[in-house]
């Protein structure tokens, strides 16, 4: 049977594309599945109609279905599909999220390149946030974007940053308020809302939130830890 554990959660996929398997890999075990992930083609067919989605083959169309059945699912056990590039510095997650294009792939880089081994990616496009009465675990998923960075850890969030392009390197609080409606569109969206605003308003309050301002330079990385670290997060 191919079995995987994501969030905590052990899933099996029925597929006959041998590359979703491989993706998948990392993520392998041995649990009695909890859930069971199948798309059919009426699903495929579907999702097809999406703008762009035409172009796409039969393999990433069923990816990305499995993906989205996935964090349905998981929205059910307080756990949020986020769109952000998360690393971890030491054993605890910074996660810096943005609209596409910002460059919170470079940022990450930036780190990388600054701390070295150090730095352990957990996603670098779409990690998986649970939100628990403790705070927020992030876990690693393969849904990792173009640089297929990611790792199957799950590790405590120690701070979520908005990321902005600036020309000068700076770190600023952020009240929960202020960033929620920032943190909405950077969610995980089903049709049904109501499911997902209790948990981002969670995540709001759990954990410390500021804006970081960027200007993408070698230095960014240093002055960003060095803030966030002054900040006593």
């Amino acid at each position: 049977m191919n079995t995987f554990r994501i969030a905590d959660t052990v899933f099996s996929v029925k597929t006959t594309h041998r590359g979703i398997l491989r993706l998948l890999a990392d993520y392998a075990t041995d649990g009695s599945p909890e859930l069971e992930i199948a798309v059919t083609p009426e699903e495929l067919e579907e999702a097809r109609q999406f703008d762009g989605a035409e172009e796409y083959s039969e393999a990433y169309l069923e990816w990305l279905e499995i993906h989205r059945k996935l964090a349905d699912y998981l929205l059910g056990k307080d756990t949020l599909l986020f769109h952000g590039s998360a690393l971890a510095l030491d054993g605890e997650v910074f996660l810096f999220t943005a609209p596409s294009g910002t460059g919170k792939s470079t940022h990450a880089r930036l780190w990388r390149e600054r701390f070295g081994d150090r730095v352990v990616m957990v996603n670098d496009d779409k990690p998986m946030l649970h939100i628990g009465d403790g705070g927020v675990t992030v876990y690693g998923t393969p849904w990792s974007g173009k640089h297929v960075l990611d790792t199957n850890v799950a590790l405590p969030l120690h701070a979520l940053c908005l990321l902005e392009r600036d020309e000068t390197n700076h770190v600023d609080p952020v009240t929960p308020t202020e960033a929620l409606p920032f943190l909405l569109r950077q969610a995980y969206l089903p049709e049904a809302l109501d499911r997902v605003l209790p948990l981002v308003t969670r995540l709001a309050d759990a954990v410390p939130l500021f804006r970081l301002g960027c200007n993408m330079e070698p230095e960014a990385a240093e002055i960003a830890y060095r803030g966030l670290k002054k900040a006593q997060i």
